[in-house]
This record gives structure tokens, sequence and C-alpha cells, in this order.
């Protein structure tokens, strides 16, 4: 690492934004300084819609700091950068000294500037020539290539220094969190309901998880699982509280009162009222399931309106249109998957109906859940509630 490494992230929607643009750059900040906290002593500035991240001590763990930069929320790329004076002279030995090794690698390579300080003496393309005609000749066995090439040395000008670094890296993307809103999601221990929470917490919106247990039918590892979905997620996310919902009494009612091919589907039902009655108390104003259309019984359209016909909350649904090729992909991508497809079942699985109902009527439903003391059931459940607090 050299010692005067910075790392600059490129902001990505936020950009975009108008009036209120300032507070989604404030939120992003606060994110940033946040989420690298434990790496060591940070300097974190914004300025010319790049957000400076500069160590201010020897001892700070930049790779584990550039690993954080790069799953915030907001952030579109990070680039690993050396400040220079804003001379040609300085750049070409900076780029020398930084990025050496990968030039002299490489087959071919190219210098594309920036010049966002308009006062600078020469303009980008200008710039460009200059120093890429000087690292020509100090590494002579490369070729320039403005097209395709192996390598790109970046130069950018700016307010105080010069910058040099090689191509940014993809950030997380999507809107800081904690401008898009409070909602409550209903996390399982499969792959689908980490991957709409981490969609989700991308729009910007902060998350409580909510899972449902059913002991003895579910064992402690699977809640500890569960637990670790969230851990994994707060790389993301930030911290969270998680839930715990007892939820074995509800399903061995439903069992003993009502007909086999709606037990799914009126468990469902139970989930969204309790997961309801928790985002009253959190302040949430939105509930996320990991649904997509068609996948099992209990997601065809019909199925899907008979359950949230029990709330009023709007209930996001981020996966609803993807199939589970592409929702394993992003499992994997955020460092779920592994996780989800361990085997400890969850109480989704409990007392599973060997034909469910695929086109049920709601009024059907309806009358088949009047044989239970819902309220009842539900108080009974949330006098149960328990939560963790995980944290990165």
């Amino acid at each position: 690492m050299n010692q005067n490494e910075i790392f600059l992230l490129k902001l990505g929607e936020v950009v975009l934004k108008g009036l209120n643009r300032r507070s989604f750059e404030d939120k992003l900040l606060a994110n940033v300084r946040r989420r690298i906290r434990h790496c060591g002593s940070f300097q974190v500035t914004l300025r010319q819609s790049t957000i400076y991240v500069e160590p201010a001590q020897d001892d700070c763990d930049m790779e584990a700091a550039y690993t954080a930069c790069r799953q915030v929320f907001g952030v579109a790329a990070v680039a690993r950068a050396v400040p220079c004076e804003k001379t040609v002279e300085a750049i070409v030995a900076t780029a020398k000294a930084y990025l050496g090794e990968a030039l002299a690698a490489a087959r071919s390579f190219k210098v594309e500037s920036k010049r966002a300080d308009k006062t600078f003496f020469m303009n980008s393309i200008q710039l460009s020539q200059a120093v890429g005609g000087d690292l020509a000749e100090l590494f002579p066995n490369v070729t320039v290539d403005v097209h395709k090439p192996d390598l790109t040395v970046f130069v950018e000008i700016r307010e105080k220094y010069a910058y040099v670094h090689a191509p940014a890296v993809s950030g997380a993307g999507g809107l800081p969190v904690g401008m898009g809103g409070h909602a409550v999601s209903l996390l399982s221990g499969g792959i689908d309901s980490p991957v709409s929470s981490w969609m989700m917490a991308r729009r910007g919106v902060e998350l409580e998880m909510v899972h449902f247990v059913s002991p003895p039918y579910t064992s402690q590892q699977a809640q500890d699982k569960v637990l670790e979905l969230a851990r994994l997620l707060t790389a993301y996310c930030g911290r969270m509280l998680v839930h715990i919902v007892p939820f074995t009494e509800i399903q061995e009612e439903i069992r003993k009162n009502c007909p086999e091919e709606y037990f799914t589907l009126i468990m469902r039902r139970f989930m969204m009222r309790l997961a309801e009655a928790v985002a009253k108390k959190a302040g949430a104003k939105a509930l996320i399931t990991g649904e997509s259309l068609g996948q099992v019984a209990s997601q065809t359209m019909l199925a899907l309106g008979v359950t949230e016909d029990v709330t009023t909350l709007p209930v996001l649904r981020p996966l609803i249109g993807m199939d589970k090729v592409e929702i394993i992909r992003i499992a994997r991508e955020i460092g779920t998957f592994d996780t989800s497809i361990l085997p400890y079942e969850d109480c989704c699985t409990v007392f599973t109906p060997r034909h469910p109902a695929t086109r049920p009527n709601l009024e059907d439903v309806r009358a088949a859940e009047s044989k239970l003391d819902v309220e009842g059931l539900v108080a009974k459940a949330m006098a149960g509630e328990q939560w963790v607090r995980v944290k990165y």
C-alpha cells in the first residue's frame, strides 16, 4: 500500500437529486463515516461530487476500509488514488511509483484526464498527451492504445491536488440508507428474503427484521442461521434490530381448525398481521417480503392478494418479477447464499399442505380463518416477542 493512498468515492444517483440533494449527501457522508469507523481514523469530506476518504493515521486498515466503502449504498464507484502536486512532472512521477508494476505488466496503456479545476493551465486532452508521452518514454515496452488499452491511467485535477489512479471499481450503487423510509422485512432462512431486504436497502430503506420461530418444530440452529443472515446484511444496511416472534401456537391452531389446503395461506396472513404490529411499534411505513410471482403455491396472484388482505401497510416485493436463477446470482454476490442453504428448516416448512390452494377465494379463506381467535393469537405471539440487535 502506498503510504499516501486515499479513496475517491464517486456518487451515483445522489447527483441527480434537486433541491434536497444536500440531505442525501449528508446522509451518505454519515453512513461512510460510521461504516469505516472500525478501520481506524479517517478524514471523510465531500467536494465536487466526490467523497474523499483519507487516512489520518498510519495504522488504518486500508483493505477493510476499501471493502466497506464499496458496500455503502449511494457510492457508485471507488478508486484507490494517490494525491500529488498539480504539475506534469509530479503526476508522471506519481504514476510511475504507484502504477509502475501494472504499467510494466501491460501490453498497452492510455491516460485519461479529468479537469475538475478549470483554472488548470492545460485542458484534459493536453494533459493526457503530456503525461502519456512521458510514461511512454519511461515504459518503452508498453504501447499507447487509446481505444482498447490493457491499462488506463486516470488523472484527476481537483481543487488542492492532482490524483492518479487505476480504473475505479464498482460500488454498491443505489441511495443512502435512511433516505427511503423505514420498513420491516420478513426474514426467513431461505435464499429470497435476504436478497429482497438487500434490494430495498439499496433504495435507501432503513430496515428492521422480523423472524418467526416454531419450537420444537424449528431449532436454535435455524434461528442462529437467520441472525447470521441479518449480520451479513449489515455490511450493506448498517446495524439493525431482528424481532423474534413465537409462532408455534398459531401454527398448531391452524392445523387443528383449518382446511389443509389453506394452511400456508392462513399462516402467511398471520405473519403479515404480526409484521404489521412490529412495524407500527417501530414507526415503519411498509413491509418487505421475498415473494416472487408463481414461485410457489402461496405466491400466485390470487394467493398474494389473500395474503396482503390483512394489512393496511404497503407490501414491497422487489423480487416479484425475478426468477430463481437471478435471485441466486444476487445472493452469491452479496454473500448470503452459502448461509441460506444451510440445512436448518424454518417455520415456513412446518405443516406444509400436500395440495395447497393455488387459486384461493378470499371469502373462503376468511371463513376458514374465522374458527380461530385471531386477535388473541396475535396478542399472545406479540407478548412473547424478543429482539436482537445485530451489528457488523
